[in-house]
């Protein structure tokens, strides 16, 4: 019997009271025989569950008895489905799971469960920003992870290389709509981006565990830390308005200090970026509303970035001849 039915029949019973194995039938989507298989299993193996014979008969917890497996209050039952029905959008089997689950709760929860899982939706697309589709290896690779099973990977690096590796998935992981496979290897923890993975072959073969004390979170969290730190390599100073350090704050993250008043209507702040050009990159478009006191590597690629623009766009450029148009 597999471990999801079985924890569907419980909630069941425990919702209902009484089930008929037709009853089962229907809400499991499986035959009848199946179903009636499935209580005798249970019965079986110990959990207090006893056939009624005739009309208005079925199958009873014995003595009324309750599971622990939706202990839920009120409250409890409409953040889980507040939670939920929002993820779900995406997915037929995870909708149909949640139908599932509303119809397997106590009869006074299911309506404001409904509702719950309908107040809420997730448009995860920025304004102006192109719809980013889920890689179609995502589930096969989901799919390893939960079976543990060992992945031989096809992978093209950030400079392009391609390597193939054996590997043990530990997980997934989506940040931001990018989505990351956290494994182990011969050479220890790896990352890599699934959409950099361009063959998959799940093996036959039992995929070893994270080493004792890691989990997915414990590993996403080293990774975000040294992807961060490599993120924020270079500092720089920056003299703006105070009402302006929202928007620094908006374009460098994490990476962007608390201001302090340095009593002439400024604030100083400190931003992080890998190279002195990705912090000059941001700050061009500010012209004189923001000043960048050090270092003099942002300085400089700040004074190069601006000759640039004044050599295509200043006076001295719609001087120059035009290019005849070809034609």
């Amino acid at each position: 019997m597999r471990a999801d039915r079985l924890v569907a029949v419980l909630l069941l019973l425990q919702a209902r009271g009484r089930v008929t194995a037709a009853d089962l039938a229907t809400e499991l989507e499986v035959s009848v025989a199946t179903a009636r298989r499935d209580l005798e299993a249970l019965s079986a193996a110990g959990v207090p569950v006893y056939p009624q014979a005739g009309r208005g008969g079925g199958w009873s917890l014995v003595g009324g008895a309750r599971t622990d497996l939706t202990g839920l209050s009120a409250p409890e039952a409409q953040a889980l489905f507040l939670l939920a029905g929002p993820v779900t959008a995406g997915s037929a089997a995870a909708r149909s799971a949640l139908r599932k689950l509303v119809r397997a709760l106590p009869q006074p929860f299911r309506l404001d469960a409904e509702s719950a899982a309908e107040a809420t939706m997730i448009d995860p697309v920025g304004w102006g920003e192109r719809d980013r589709q889920r890689p179609p290896l995502v589930e096969l690779l989901q799919a390893a992870v939960v079976r543990r099973r060992k992945v031989r990977l096809a992978y093209t690096g950030r400079g392009g290389e391609r390597s193939e590796r054996l590997i043990d998935p530990w997980g997934l992981v989506d940040k931001d709509e990018v989505w990351y496979l956290v494994a182990g290897t011969d050479r220890g923890q790896r990352t890599f981006r699934v959409d950099r993975i361009v063959g998959v072959e799940v093996v036959d073969e039992l995929a070893q565990r994270p080493p004792d004390g890691v989990t997915l979170d414990s590993a996403w969290r080293q990774v975000v830390t040294e992807v961060e730190r490599r993120r924020s390599r270079t500092w720089a100073t920056v003299l703006v308005e105070a009402r302006h350090v929202g928007v620094l704050r908006n374009q460098f993250g994490r990476h962007c200090s608390e201001p302090e008043d340095v009593g002439d209507g400024r604030v100083r702040v400190r931003v992080g970026a890998p190279t002195p050009l990705d912090i000059a990159r941001h700050l061009a478009g500010w012209g004189a509303m923001a000043e960048v006191p050090e270092p003099p590597s942002v300085r400089a690629e700040l004074a190069r970035l601006g000759a640039e623009i004044v050599g295509r766009y200043g006076p001295v450029a719609d001087q120059q001849p035009r290019r005849s148009t070809p034609g």
